[in-house]
C-alpha cells in the first residue's frame, strides 16, 4: 500500500513521495527514481496541462543530468 502522503499526478501518473533527506522522491513508471527537477525537465515542461502536481519542479535547480541524454536542453526563456 502507498504511503498516505504519496501524491499521484493525474496527468502523467508518476508518484511523488514528499520529504526525505534528499528532498521529494519521484517514482517514474520505469527506470530509477528521480527528483522533481528531473520530472520537470523530462515531462512537465512539455505537458502544460492543468492538474500537474509538479509546478514547483520548474523552480528547482535543473542540472544537465536531469534531461534525457539524447535530447537537447531547451532554450532559455
Amino acid at each position: 500500500m502507498a504511503d498516505p502522503t504519496t501524491q499521484t499526478c493525474p496527468i502523467c501518473g508518476v508518484q511523488i513521495v514528499p520529504g526525505g533527506l534528499g528532498g521529494d522522491r519521484v517514482i517514474f513508471s520505469s527506470g530509477p527514481q528521480g527528483t522533481r527537477s528531473k520530472l520537470w525537465a523530462r515531462v512537465c515542461q512539455f505537458n502544460k496541462q492543468p492538474g500537474c502536481i509538479n509546478e514547483q519542479g520548474k523552480s528547482e535547480t535543473i542540472s544537465s543530468d536531469d534531461y534525457y541524454k539524447d535530447a537537447p536542453s531547451p532554450a532559455p526563456e
